[in-house]
């Protein structure tokens, strides 16, 4: 196809002319897109003013701006403002960094200048900050995700553990998180600026670089159930890699070019899929699973790492190929041992030893015996029948078109024998969708969440699935409507809260408007889980009702 097709300007166009009017006539559509697209600076959040020159690179976050306008507001998502998730993501990833430590090294500190005064080896802690898991279970276009990563590289910063590839300290530089943005200063207050023929810049950018790649790739993990929203949050860590990629010091192609660095594949973590609809629980033991299909939890592990890291796209697509069959053998094994399967087998079982019994006493049983045998083999009938339908429900049930099954899309949050640990911190803005609209699965609902009102808004449920894929102690932060606090759907959440949690903070924004085409009274809600939530409380095996 030719690229020559030519479009006529618009007469509202922003473009200018070399006298400063604005153009007229017909644009090659390639150069009419780009000339666009170069009029505008795309580094703050809400411009929309022309730059005459300097303009910087494009801020990811356009890109949540963007998807709100396109698709967010009929999916109930709205872009949380940057100070928003920057607040969020900084009292809370500290508040677990400080546990983490805590709880490894045994010490009993209360903030990171505490930390700091202990650490003593560079390489442990980061290896410490470096296992936080951080999860979005309504990524968005991941806008949670690209703050916490900001906040990790901050973090190490603060405890002068930033270090590059060699184990050097970034000691004459510093790091932190102004207005969402992750900003690199050196000794003198002067923005960092990667020049790839300065030995010192290229080390600093090599070591940003690598900081990110390491927290994307072991730390952040986020799902939703748009297929759209997925896609964008892994463009934005792209972007955020991209911010910081640099030229390789290996000598270049020829004199005149040079290569930069390959940009790994960061997509695994971010994946498509309800958060709220699972057909297995975090329990589903997959022991057996493991030993019939000789496949360890540590080899599943590596089959990630080996994606990650991929030279080649081939390499990709077999790599990508061999853990999808994991997980296909994960599902159909757990099908295969769901109670509900084993229901079936042994009503079958008892319903086969009846009748053989009936044969061996035929001719001596009497007519009440007769009666009594044939209703009792119609009530095992009858059960096999609804047991049948119950388990055809699990497999084929159109609420579980989408499910996510916690249990195995995330092996890094599984312990060696494959059990479901959980994250460290679940952090983010659930939609906001009310109760006429998630009708359809109501009756899931219903059955398996303990906060269940008939008219309760969705987000009550992100609530409760956080807190279940929460590890044993971990942090928990999502802004949401203030509403649950008061109304009476939000009584079950509230006793739900009070026996799970132990609140951190509740900030209520009433009357304060945080999302500009949102007519919500918005809340940050806080809290650290203090007991292990028994699964079955939350997703139940087996699955309920589905009809």
């Amino acid at each position: 196809m030719k690229d020559d097709k030519t479009i006529p300007v618009i007469s509202s166009t922003v473009l200018k002319n070399y006298q400063g009017k604005k153009r007229t006539g017909n644009l090659n559509t390639l150069e009419y897109l780009f000339d666009f697209l170069n009029a505008y600076d795309f580094a703050s959040e809400g411009s929309e003013e022309i730059q005459e020159d300097n303009k910087t690179l494009i801020n990811a976050s356009v890109l949540g701006l963007i998807f709100e306008k396109i698709n967010g507001y009929k999916d109930g998502s709205f872009f949380t403002p940057g100070f928003i998730t920057m607040y969020m993501c900084r009292e809370t990833i500290r508040k677990s960094v400080v546990q983490k430590f805590n709880e490894i090294k045994k010490w009993n500190c209360s903030s990171l200048e505490e930390l700091y005064d202990k650490i003593e080896d560079r390489k442990e802690a980061n290896e410490i900050v470096n296992s936080i898991k951080i999860c979005d279970p309504a990524v968005g276009s991941g806008h949670f995700l690209v703050s916490a990563l900001n906040e990790m590289i901050a973090v190490k910063n603060d405890l002068k553990i930033l270090q590059d590839r060699t184990g050097k300290r970034l000691k004459e530089y510093q790091v932190e998180v102004v207005n969402d943005e992750l900003i690199v200063t050196d000794e003198e207050g002067e923005l960092f600026e990667y020049n790839p023929t300065n030995k010192e810049s290229q080390r600093i950018q090599e070591s940003l670089f690598h900081e990110k790649q390491t927290i994307i790739e072991n730390c952040l993990f986020g799902v939703d159930i748009n297929s759209n929203s997925v896609k964008i949050c892994q463009l934005r860590l792209w972007i955020e890699l991209l911010k910081n990629a640099y030229y390789k010091t290996s000598p270049p192609p020829s004199p005149t070019e040079r290569e930069l660095e390959t940009l790994p594949n960061i997509d695994i973590n971010i994946k498509q899929g309800n958060s709220l609809i699972s057909r297995y629980s975090l329990n589903a033991d997959l022991n057996s699973i493991l030993k019939s299909r000789n496949i360890s939890i540590e080899e599943y592990k590596k089959a990630v790492q080996t994606y990650q890291n991929a030279e080649n796209k081939e390499q990709k697509r077999e790599v990508k190929k061999f853990i999808e069959s994991i997980r296909t053998n994960f599902k159909q094994e757990l099908l295969f041992n769901h109670p509900v399967k084993a229901k079936v087998n042994n009503l079958e079982g008892e319903l086969d030893k009846f009748q053989n019994q009936i044969s061996l006493d035929l001719g001596t049983e009497s007519e009440k015996q007769k009666k009594e045998s044939i209703k009792k083999q119609e009530q095992l009938k009858k059960e096999i029948i609804k047991a049948k339908e119950e388990l055809e429900n699990l497999e084929n049930n159109i609420i579980f078109e989408n499910a996510f099954e916690w249990r195995f899309e995330f092996p890094e949050v599984l312990d060696e024998s494959g059990n479901f640990i959980g994250f460290d911190v679940v952090i983010g803005n659930p939609p906001y969708i009310r109760q006429e609209e998630i009708k359809d699965i109501k009756l899931y609902l219903k059955n398996n969440y303990a906060v269940f009102n008939s008219i309760a808004d969705i987000y009550t449920y992100f609530i409760e699935r956080a807190n279940s894929v929460l590890n044993t102690s971990g942090h928990f932060v999502f802004i949401i409507s203030n509403k649950f606090a008061r109304a009476n759907y939000g009584e079950s959440l509230r006793n739900y809260l009070l026996k799970n949690t132990q609140l951190n903070s509740f900030i209520d924004f009433s009357g304060i408007p945080i999302f500009d085409n949102a007519t919500v009274d918005a809340a940050i809600l806080s809290f650290r889980k203090i007991t292990p939530q028994p699964p079955e409380s939350s997703n139940p095996l087996p699955n309920k009702d589905f009809a």
